[in-house]
């Protein structure tokens, strides 16, 4: 049972993307280190924990085929700062903060600290005895 729970997992490593512009800090990457870690025998690995196992590959198998993407979709794809799809993706790559591009001007940075601005603000009316633990300003 172990050949098939690790050819499983294999297949899954395989079909998982790896964003290069998240070096050190990638998912897919992240996951074959992991997988390798777990079943350093490979088919011939013994499982302590069987069902557990099962468990995390059905966890993965369903984020990797956007399972929760298509159950609950969302009606527009844009966020609170009003920043597009690309935009994230260029801060959020790793050393996106130093690069020069179109996202990275004065007015792109101002709309996520607006966004960010209004956000914390309606946490902390929502939450207002704890407004340090929601929102730390500084």
């Amino acid at each position: 049972m172990a050949a098939s729970r690790y050819r499983r997992f294999l297949k899954l490593c395989e079909e998982w993307p790896v964003d290069e512009t998240k070096r050190g800090r990638d998912l897919g990457a992240y996951l074959r280190q992991r997988v390798a870690q777990a079943f350093r025998e490979g088919e011939n690995t013994q499982i302590a924990e069987p069902e557990a196992c099962d468990q995390m590959y059905e966890s993965l198998a369903r984020l990797h085929s956007n399972y929760y993407k298509l159950k609950y979709p969302r009606p527009r794809d844009t966020s609170f700062s009003g920043l597009s799809l690309e935009e994230y993706k260029l801060i959020l790559s790793t050393g996106g903060a130093r690069r020069k591009g179109p996202c990275l001007d004065a007015g792109c940075a101002q709309r996520l600290l607006q966004g960010c601005s209004a956000l914390c603000t309606v946490l902390v009316r929502e939450c207002s005895s704890t407004p340090e633990v929601i929102c730390d300003p500084t």
